[in-house]
């Protein structure tokens, strides 16, 4: 269309704070005028996207599932817990699961998926999720996807608390259809979300951690008022207790707690009759480590009602 340059886009952004592909669209709608376009994306509710984009967002949900053979797990968030139960907002995720699904592999960061084709459409996952965000009237983040794709293993998958917890297990074996097999995967889920594992065993938490923990609990011994002489050998014994309650198969199996999860692992093996172990897992717990903005409501309507 004549008339549309990547200044005259440019401008249109700064003006609405709207996406570069919204900003060029409206301009050709409109035929290169600007005033009309900056009324197209006021209309279609793009121009303010941008801005919504900015609020904190610490609600929304985790979904965890097997598409098509690979397991997924993604957390999307959301600025208010009302829309996150909103069934819009719950098909909105189950779209981005099958479009994270559909790139296993080929996608590994957000800021990849985002350039990614919004499911079977030519349309990108940034393009789609700015315009479900001016309809919404919210903020909406993608904040992180795994996926697994299975090789001599089983993949189960686990969602708590209406997406508040999400878990995916990777338990290799030849016998994937056992089962025994896919029960122990699955327990192992529930298990993973109530009892939240640092890792597998302890030869995969960081000496960086352990010499963490240790400062910690030597602190402590210190404030308690322990003998100096005696605070190394206690400390040692802690952190075994440390490890013991932070590696999955150290734990005590949550259904049955006279049972370690390392010994519900081997007696499944030894049923089946052929090797059974933990490949990994990922737990998704929502909104962890966002920094939540807390609304004092009372205070907000007082001061709505001065300008009245």
């Amino acid at each position: 269309m004549s008339g549309v340059t990547a200044q005259l886009v440019k401008e249109l952004r700064e003006k609405t704070s709207a996406g570069m592909m919204d900003c060029k669209k409206a301009l050709q709608e409109t035929e290169g005028d600007f005033e009309l376009a900056v009324e197209w994306l006021r209309k279609k509710g793009l121009a303010s996207a941008a801005k919504k984009s900015g609020r904190i967002a610490a609600e929304g949900a985790v979904l965890a599932k097997i598409i098509n053979n690979t397991g997924v797990i993604v957390e999307v968030n959301s600025e208010t817990d009302f829309v996150a139960r909103n069934e819009a907002f719950q098909g909105m995720i189950s779209e981005i699961a099958q479009t994270v699904a559909g790139n296993a592999g080929k996608v590994n960061s957000v800021e990849d998926l985002a350039k990614t084709n919004w499911g079977s459409t030519s349309v990108t996952v940034e393009e789609t999720l700015r315009e479900k965000i001016a309809k919404i009237g919210e903020n909406i983040v993608i904040r992180r996807f795994q996926t697994y794709q299975p090789k001599d293993s089983l993949i189960a998958a686990y969602v708590h608390g209406e997406g508040k917890i999400g878990v995916l297990v990777e338990v290799t074996t030849t016998q994937s259809s056992n089962a025994d097999v896919k029960t122990l995967a699955q327990d192992l889920c529930l298990h993973i979300a109530a009892m939240n594992p640092m890792a597998i065993r302890s030869t995969e938490i960081s000496a960086d951690v352990i010499a963490k923990e240790k400062e910690i609990l030597k602190g402590k011994n210190l404030e308690q008022g322990k003998k100096p002489e005696m605070i190394d050998k206690i400390v040692e014994g802690q952190i075994k207790k440390f490890l013991a309650e932070s590696c999955l198969l150290d734990q005590a199996f949550v259904k049955n707690p006279d049972l370690k999860v390392s010994q519900y692992v081997a007696d499944t093996a030894k049923k089946v009759g052929s090797p059974v172990d933990v490949k990994r897992f990922a737990r998704f717990e929502l909104g962890e480590g966002i920094e939540k903005k807390h609304v004092d409501f009372a205070a907000e309507v007082a001061e709505q009602m001065k300008a009245h």
